[in-house]
């Protein structure tokens, strides 16, 4: 590809991302304002209680600024959260099955990897200092209140905090470790380093699971401490690695055609990235269908007041956008093989990804607050604007301070593409 091209190419993709970002922006302030009005509108006709519901607000009260806040900051930080995860997930994925088509993505996924620690616990002290506003439960005494008093183990104030410190140093543990040996193993090729990146992904996937649930337990599913969902929490990493996957197609074609990666990103890398996205589609869709179709068939109310909240208003509505937008349209949009090397095609469906992503989040954070329908402003453009800017920041200068993929992997050679005889071999010439 001539430079010319390239630089085409590069505006063309940055034009299209451009683009995407702006309807956004648009849509979330565009809703915002509606929401505005539709205050007003209430306001002078005096409508203080919801006809329909009989409440005006939701479980977490009067919508206060610094409710709105919090919630706005809470719902574009687990947005964040969920692409940092994802990536440790897949770098530990790559270690566990050796698996040589993730080598020229594996080095900057350890860098999203590393932004678990401290980069997203400072950014996490904002909704400690809040959480008084956003989590209902912090306000309620628990002798008078049975759910919250059978789950007062887990649902007090030093279990919050002391879990939520907890979580970040586990994933700074075994993002940092990771990344760690990684970067050695450039300078001297050891195999040791290898081992080594093996015993951490290998007990690693383990602390990753829980400390996962925990977070997706704590951060979200306690703004409503009464439900009960055993698979809340893999319905959250299902998600993450979902966006993490086509995000990590959308990069891994972006430093290709900046130059980092083109001796390592190859057609084949690209199909497996796409292949991955794919099947965490499907794997999303199950795990979110079987926590619903068990809630609904059990018919518990400690659970199905759940989604009665979110049938509320235009909810459903985002309800409706996670089945076709997150399931079905991914789906049969990738079905035939040659879409997944279609790079403006992929490209777009990163920004629909992310779309479809932070509009789950919303569906399972604002009606809490907002229990007659989606309400997003300033504050969550703000907030998650702002989020993204940190990270983006220090992931390019944690990049650019490095090799771009790994050098001296045991795999580097097969992920390029290159036969290399064996030195067994040479030595029975």
């Amino acid at each position: 590809m001539t430079s010319h091209a390239l630089h085409l190419l590069t505006g063309l993709r940055r034009s299209v991302a451009a683009g995407v970002i702006a309807l956004f922006a648009i849509a979330l302030l565009g809703n915002g304002a509606f929401a505005a009005e539709h205050a007003k509108a209430q306001a002078k006709t005096g409508l203080v209680e919801d006809s329909h519901h009989g409440h005006t607000h939701g479980p977490a009260g009067h919508p206060t600024a610094a409710k709105k806040f919090g919630y706005a900051y809470l719902t574009a930080y687990m947005f964040c959260l969920s692409l940092c995860l994802g990536a440790l997930f897949i770098v530990i994925l790559n270690h566990l099955f050796d698996a040589q088509w993730m080598i020229p993505i594996r080095r900057f996924l350890e860098h999203i990897a590393c932004l678990l620690f401290p980069t997203m616990f400072i950014l996490w002290i904002p909704i400690g200092y809040l959480a008084v506003d956003i989590y209902p439960w912090m306000s309620i005494d628990p002798d008078h209140d049975h759910a919250l008093h059978a789950k007062a183990i887990l649902f007090n104030k030093p279990a919050f905090y002391g879990v939520s410190c907890l979580l970040f140093l586990v994933w700074g543990f075994i993002a940092h470790g990771l990344r760690r040996a990684s970067l050695a193993q450039d300078k001297d090729g050891a195999a040791s380093h290898t081992r080594t990146m093996r015993r951490y992904a290998a007990g690693g996937i383990f602390l990753f699971a829980f400390s996962l649930t925990g977070a997706a337990i704590y951060w979200m599913k306690s703004l409503q401490h009464q439900f009960f969902s055993t698979m809340y929490g893999v319905v959250y990493f299902a998600g993450s690695v979902w966006v993490t996957a086509i995000t990590t197609y959308w990069l891994l074609l972006y430093f290709k055609n900046r130059g980092d990666l083109k001796d390592v990103a190859r057609e084949v890398t690209f199909h497996d990235c796409g292949k991955l996205f794919f099947a965490f589609t499907v794997f999303y869709a199950y795990i979110h269908f079987s926590q619903y179709f068990l809630i609904w068939n059990a018919a518990v109310p400690e659970e199905t007041f759940w989604y009665v909240l979110r049938e509320n208003g235009t909810w459903k509505w985002v309800g409706q956008l996670t089945i076709f937008g997150h399931f079905w349209f991914p789906f049969i949009f990738l079905l035939p093989i040659h879409r997944k090397l279609n790079f403006q095609a992929m490209s777009m469906m990163t920004g629909w990804a992310w779309l479809c992503h932070y509009m789950d989040l919303q569906f399972n954070i604002g009606p809490v607050l907002y229990p007659d329908g989606l309400s997003v402003g300033i504050y969550d453009v703000l907030s998650l604007g702002g989020i993204l800017a940190v990270l983006i920041f220090m992931f390019s200068r944690a990049f650019n301070a490095h090799p771009p993929y790994p050098q001296r992997d045991p795999r580097i050679a097969e992920a390029m593409g290159v036969y290399i005889e064996p030195s067994s071999s040479k030595a029975a010439h």
